[in-house]
């Protein structure tokens, strides 16, 4: 009797769950409505660049419009719609790279699988139809214009849009910076283009960059600058569009300010193990501010990262702003009373192992152009380590790597050296002269 009892409950459990589906995709049926292309008002903020006879047009779509335009809803799956137009003057075809936008794109037809139901094969299909219909198709052909959507991971605060072209012994590279409304990333407080006055601006050589840059601190520091932090071991040259389009193309991503939002949703991320790509990277100061835009490469949870700060720096070299900054790993989240909010992060004591992680980053990005070493940091050993603000104990060889960005595409090859320091041949030559040296220095 017990048994006929649970026997009939699970049936009648099993008749809800089926008619809730059904319902479902009586409603999504029913709901699948897409607005036409033209009535939603996008293209009104639409950013446009020209190279020779090439011009290619962008606009990055809101959750809003994305769900107007393609009757669901984009957002809520993590995707979101950038529409592209190129206008190919040329005498050859080109073929947008994908991937360049986003290494992680979505094809049309998986986006449109994630919003079907087996139970509606017609509508299954005006989706599938639809979502074809509305996408960027290559190739561009000589005197023709190509316009349509591109399915890529969803963004907050800004989203970077990198436009590759290829074509026949040609390439074309387009960059646009596309604010959306949603985080705020810490760059939105800095004004950039005021941060120095002309006469503080200084052009440099190659020698007095390299003197400049020994001359540096060895660390950032605390707000009013009696403590020393995380060690300067980077440096950067090239303009924010190189920085962020090389950055971009390797998963990278801003950071939020650090405000009551951005702090719970750090600590509800540290509580439960969710995913929060954005978290705030804690201030540290240069040059008498707070660093004036941060980047993290985060895994699956707040707690493992890479992530750097960045500064300004009145120096320049060939033209290119010269930026001071900071890289380190993070391998996990603690609480702490040394900061504010009280969660932080604790970093990967073999900082060089950062270091030479970013270059290996960038050299796959295919926009670095030259790299090299300046002494500045000090060495410091794993027996003997020194600490951060937060008290994390980290070593290093005590070098700061310089590496210099430009938007050609860079082969392995192709790749330049500024001829200073070089860390890995005093490696070399230690392990030659004393292996047991460096093991014990390391232990």
């Amino acid at each position: 009797m017990l048994r006929y009892r649970w026997l009939k409950i699970l049936c009648i459990f099993a008749v809800v769950i089926i008619a809730f589906i059904a319902i479902k995709a009586v409603y999504k049926s029913a709901t699948f409505k897409p607005q036409p292309f033209f009535e939603v008002p996008f293209r009104e903020r639409s950013q446009s660049k020209f190279d020779e006879n090439v011009r290619v047009t962008v606009a990055v779509l809101s959750a809003k419009e994305s769900r107007k335009i393609f009757g669901v809803n984009l957002a809520g799956e993590g995707i979101q719609p950038v529409w592209v137009r190129v206008e190919n003057h040329d005498t050859t075809p080109y073929w947008l790279l994908s991937s360049g936008l986003d290494p992680d794109y979505f094809s049309p037809l998986e986006t449109a699988y994630s919003f079907q139901s087996k139970l509606t094969p017609s509508t299954n299909k005006k989706i599938d139809d639809h979502f074809r219909v509305m996408s960027f198709r290559n190739p561009i052909v000589p005197h023709a214009a190509v316009s349509g959507f591109l399915y890529v991971n969803l963004d907050e605060g800004i989203k970077v849009v990198d436009i590759d072209l290829i074509g026949k012994s040609k390439s074309k590279f387009f960059t646009f910076f596309v604010h959306i409304p949603g985080i705020k990333a810490d760059y939105h407080e800095v004004d950039f283009e005021n941060l120095y006055s002309k006469k503080e601006i200084v052009e440099y050589d190659e020698n007095e960059l390299r003197t400049a840059l020994e001359n540096l601190p060895c660390c950032a520091t605390d707000e009013d600058g009696t403590h020393k932090g995380d060690p300067l071991n980077l440096v950067i040259i090239g303009t924010r569009e190189d920085i962020s389009a090389a950055f971009v193309r390797r998963g990278w991503l801003p950071a939020e300010q650090t405000y009551a939002k951005a702090i719970w949703k750090t600590i509800k991320s540290f509580l439960f193990g969710s995913r929060y790509r954005y978290s705030p990277v804690s201030p540290l100061y240069l040059y008498g501010r707070q660093q004036d835009m941060a980047g993290q490469k985060p895994r699956h949870t707040v707690h493992e990262r890479n992530h750097l700060r960045l500064w300004l720096s009145p120096m320049r070299y060939e033209g290119k702003p010269v930026w001071v900054g900071q890289v380190s790993r993070d391998i996990g989240v603690r609480l702490t009373l040394k900061a504010w909010p009280p969660v932080t992060h604790k970093i990967d004591p073999d900082i060089d192992d950062a270091m030479f992680a970013l270059i290996e980053e960038l050299i796959y990005s295919q926009q670095l152009a030259k790299v090299g070493y300046v002494k500045g940091v000090g060495a410091a050993t794993r027996s003997n380590p020194r600490h951060n603000l937060t008290g994390d104990p980290y070593f290093t060889s005590g070098y700061r790597v310089v590496l210099m960005l430009d938007r050609r595409p860079f082969s392995f090859e192709d790749i330049q050296s500024f001829n200073w320091e070089s860390p890995i041949s005093d490696k070399i030559k230690r392990l030659t002269t004393d292996p047991q040296r460096d093991f014990d220095e390391q232990s």
